[in-house]
């Protein structure tokens, strides 16, 4: 079976014969990811909402992250969840690339997101004598509508490459990496190697400080961290963690397919490619 192939997601009637506890399992899991994407995402936004003290310019990254994921959660998710039970995906095809859109943009909105709040974490930690300027409200904003500008511009492509497509192993409408192999490295090298560089030295840079600070390696080091600033950036750097694990497996396996599409796609085990996207599912 070949991985995200034309032939297989040009029909949306394809359908898979599997055991009645695959299908089960699946569901199940998507279930438990939407409510948990729900009920966690509201929680952060209505916290930042509630609490003056929270709301201050690192959070503002952390709330569009926050929508971010829940974007997925309150559309295309539940599509995905009707199409399992169906055993194929009976929607139309209005709604598989409002789907498959809505799941890119929240894809590449987490990823410059989590980019952002560790950036805002390295300015804040270890250039903290500058931080209030480089964080003013203005300069803040214009950071979002970065974030937001190059979501934008990084989704529109698959319109015009064609790339969205169904495809019945995941019972989704989703990037096809097979469509254009230069498009599929570019988005895995934009979209998440560079980011993934971008935060890994940033957190780096933070880890350094901080052990530097509490073993006062350096006597004359002014910068005093607080242990909520210590909190702050370990849930943070979690979440990094998180996301690296959750998304490293599919995108992996679409630099591989799209390097050699033709030895390496029939070779992916149909598991592994659905487990490496219901994974990719669990991080909203």
């Amino acid at each position: 079976m070949v991985i995200n192939g034309s032939h297989l997601n040009s029909s949306s009637d394809a359908v898979l014969s599997r055991p009645p506890w695959v299908t089960t399992t699946l569901g199940c899991f998507l279930i438990f990811t939407i409510v948990v994407d729900i009920l966690g995402n509201l929680l952060v936004i209505f916290s930042v909402y509630r609490n003056k003290k929270l709301r201050n310019a690192g959070n503002i990254f952390v709330v569009s992250l926050a929508v971010a994921d829940l974007v997925v959660a309150i559309y295309p998710y539940p599509l995905v969840l009707t199409s399992i039970f169906h055993n194929g995906w009976n929607l139309g095809n209005v709604h598989c690339q409002i789907s498959g859109f809505l799941m890119g943009v929240s894809v590449i909105g987490s990823i410059f997101n989590i980019t952002a709040i560790a950036i805002n974490r390295y300015c804040y930690i270890c250039h903290s004598l500058h931080y209030d300027r480089l964080y003013s409200l203005r300069n803040t904003c214009c950071y979002l509508g970065l974030t937001r500008l190059l979501t934008a511009l990084a989704t529109v492509p698959n319109f015009f490459v064609g790339s969205l497509q169904y495809d019945p192993r995941i019972y989704s409408c989703a990037f096809a990496q097979t469509v254009s192999s230069y498009y599929t490295i570019s988005v895995v090298i934009i979209h998440f190697l560079i980011p993934l560089l971008v935060v890994s030295y940033c957190y780096m840079r933070i880890w350094v400080l901080v052990i530097q600070v509490k073993h006062r390696v350096k006597p004359e080091q002014r910068t005093k961290l607080k242990p909520s600033d210590v909190r702050n950036f370990l849930t943070m750097f979690m979440v990094f963690v998180l996301f690296a694990v959750c998304w490293a497996p599919l995108n992996l396996i679409g630099l591989a397919v799209a390097i050699n599409p033709v030895k390496v796609a029939p070779n992916i085990p149909e598991w592994l490619f659905v487990t490496s996207y219901f994974m990719a599912y669990f991080n909203s």
